[in-house]
């Protein structure tokens, strides 16, 4: 079972979230908070492998509990999925550098949601389809993340290190690209833990976004497609 915490501020949002997850057989909903403070309480009694928060919440909003949840020094470490509106702003961006496994739209379809639960439980990093072309290219315009040309970056990755970061803009887990590669899982980590400093990124979304934004992998204009 795939546990999952829900914080939002609006009662609608989390009874809806709660009927939806719960409803599948795979997903339990173990906790749900109201603000960012009981959000971290129940997390870190709770455990939760999955926690999905509103972005904006009274007292800590969703980018400091991600940060206490998901960034270096996080204790328990949860992946995290950020619920927002479609308007993007820096407390979006902020959630993303604190860490984030995942961005989703409020109002985006009940399968979508529910999947991207499970993308990110699975070690996967996913982001709506209507804010990937924005998010990369504020991220372009702000330059947060090292800037690397497509040229340098075969100077700072090796070729498998290279590989692997193809693979996981591609939205291949850990076992994915261990299997594509003939490596063992093991290996895949330690290469990704040895690139992502590199990078100057924390999280395998910082990593998939630092690729986009280096045109190492371009966004298709032609569809949407799992990240």
């Amino acid at each position: 079972m795939i546990r999952v915490l829900i914080a939002d501020d609006q009662p609608l949002v989390r009874a809806g979230l709660s009927a939806l997850l719960g409803a599948e057989p795979d997903i339990e909903v173990v906790g749900v908070a109201s603000d960012g403070r009981e959000a971290l309480e129940l997390a870190r009694s709770l455990r939760p492998d999955v926690a999905c928060l509103d972005i904006r919440m009274p007292g800590l909003d969703g980018v400091s509990v991600t940060r206490e949840l998901s960034g270096p020094d996080a204790d328990p470490e949860v992946p995290v999925v950020i619920l927002t509106t479609f308007d993007l702003d820096d407390y979006v961006f902020g959630a993303l550098e604190a860490g984030a496994a995942g961005f989703l739209l409020k109002d985006a379809e009940p399968e979508i949601i529910v999947r991207a639960v499970r993308r990110v439980a699975e070690g996967h990093g996913t982001i709506d389809e209507t804010l990937t072309v924005r998010i990369i290219a504020e991220f372009n315009s702000r330059r947060r993340l090292q800037p690397v040309t497509a040229e340098r970056a075969d100077d700072l990755l090796t070729p498998r290190e290279r590989e692997i970061l193809m693979l996981l803009a591609e939205g291949m887990s850990n076992e994915e690209i261990a299997r594509e590669l003939v490596l063992e899982v093991s290996t895949v980590k330690s290469h990704l833990a040895r690139m992502m400093p590199k990078l100057g990124v924390r999280s395998r979304l910082q990593a998939v976004v630092w690729a986009y934004q280096n045109r190492i992998v371009t966004v298709d204009p032609s569809g949407p497609r799992e990240r």
